[in-house]
């Protein structure tokens, strides 16, 4: 067991390196330099789609409405990433960490814009009528035949990683905080936690996207409003705080109170591998998620997609950050959810502990609904139809397990396989980038 720690912690060393952390800001960079900066000066637009997107439209084209397609995509990256992530990549790499996660997400607006568009443009109908995409239907129907072993890998390393990264490791978060906040036994978080998620994702993608249209948007407002009391109680500490995200990004920071100190590659590495872990762009995922949307236009879809990021990165994740940096916090020595619990805890005692909880079981709850769909795709393209039903029962008797269970190498392993998962991903998307370039081109001179 020792040698299989050790061969995954050195293989995970060398998926979240300097060479992936390059290839995933690179390929964002290019994407946006071959779109011309659309994804940041169409914002505005993507936002007036996604409100016109509520409609369910025509079932034709889709099962679910744009909204629940993005909103299901946001089920599944805003999650533990958003709160134990960030903590987390403040902890390793200082307050610089923050701005290289908000480079990641502006880069990455870019990619999951054209991860979104291909999945959109290349979908195919499957054998129960029902549309399905993503990077291997991209790849399998983009690239042609000779690339499917591509395609076939991501859907092994998804397939896999959803297990852990979207299961699993939520699972075992949220059991743990309402064990320590609450005194809830972990094997009754599990029993419950079982029972809800299998009561939602035997019901499909249809029962998913109505369950997250309808907790998504208020788990997000929720979360914000409880941010914004932390940084109203301690406004007089943020021109500060964006003084240490600027200065630390650029330059080392040495150790003060129970903070180790961190370089500038430290800031970097972990600002981008928690960004990426938080809002998923490079990995694939969402455009799995709006490949079921009903829709005529795949640059449509893209505008709305790549709204994910923005939301999830430059908006949630920037609350929590800030948070912890105008408390003074990070310095405390405190990691992952417990940092971010003590940067609430000290605005609004006897109840910031308690709120960050709540946010935590509710994230948590949604992104095990939105990687069951991720999963079940990646495992449907594997197989075909007849892995749907055993992989839902499955995922769902894995949810109990993962309360309970220590995952150390569990969370290592599924770390290890998200970072494989964008390998085929980016690769298919410098390959393709013509083709979201013409359909972006032609969408815009018709409109």
């Amino acid at each position: 067991m020792e040698f299989l720690n050790n061969l995954v912690n050195t293989i995970n060393g060398l998926v979240w390196g300097p060479p992936m952390l390059v290839l995933i800001l690179g390929t964002g960079l290019v994407l946006m330099i071959m779109l011309k900066f659309m994804p940041l000066t169409r914002i505005g637009t993507g936002f007036a789609l996604m409100w016109r997107g509520r409609a369910k439209g025509d079932e034709s084209t889709g099962e679910i409405s744009p909204f629940q397609a993005l909103m299901t995509s946001l089920a599944a990256t805003v999650g533990t990433g958003n709160i134990a992530g960030v903590a987390t990549a403040i902890f390793l790499g200082g307050p610089g960490a923050l701005f290289w996660m908000w480079c990641t997400a502006l880069v990455g607006m870019a990619t999951k814009y054209c991860e979104v568009v291909l999945a959109v443009h290349y979908r195919e109908k499957d054998d129960r009528g029902e549309h399905v995409g993503g990077p291997m239907y991209a790849i399998k129907n983009g690239l042609g035949k000779k690339w499917v072993w591509l395609g076939t890998a991501f859907a092994i390393f998804g397939g896999l990683a959803g297990f852990g990264i979207g299961n699993m490791v939520q699972v075992n978060s949220m059991a743990h905080a309402l064990e320590t906040t609450f005194s809830v036994p972990l094997w009754a978080t599990g029993l419950i936690t079982m029972v809800v998620v299998g009561l939602v994702i035997l019901g499909g993608i249809r029962r998913i996207g109505v369950v997250a249209a309808s907790l998504v948007p208020f788990m997000c407002l929720a979360y914000l409003i409880a941010a914004a009391v932390v940084l109203v109680v301690n406004a007089s500490a943020i021109p500060a705080a964006f003084d240490l995200i600027f200065t630390h990004a650029f330059t080392p920071i040495a150790a003060t109170g129970g903070f180790a100190g961190a370089a500038v590659i430290a800031a970097i590495r972990f600002g981008v591998a928690r960004g990426i872990f938080s809002n998923e762009a490079g990995l694939g995922t969402a455009g799995i998620a709006q490949a079921a949307g009903t829709t005529t236009s795949s640059v449509r879809s893209g505008m709305i997609g790549m709204l994910g990021t923005f939301i999830d990165t430059i908006i949630v994740c920037s609350m929590t950050g800030l948070a912890i940096i105008c408390t003074g916090v990070w310095t405390s020595g405190a990691s992952g959810a417990a940092l971010s619990a003590a940067a609430f805890e000290s605005a609004m005692p006897g109840i910031g502990g308690v709120i960050l909880t709540i946010a935590l079981v509710v994230f948590a709850f949604t992104t095990i609904l939105g990687w069951s769909y991720f999963g079940e795709k990646c495992w449907e393209f594997l197989v075909g139809t007849k892995a749907i039903w055993p992989f839902r029962v499955i995922w769902v008797l894995a949810v109990p397990f993962g309360a309970i269970a220590q995952l150390d190498f569990a969370w290592l392993l599924a770390d290890t396989l998200n970072g494989l998962m964008a390998i085929p991903n980016l690769v298919s998307l410098l390959l393709l980038s013509p083709v979201v370039v013409k359909l972006t081109k032609e969408y815009f001179a018709r409109s």
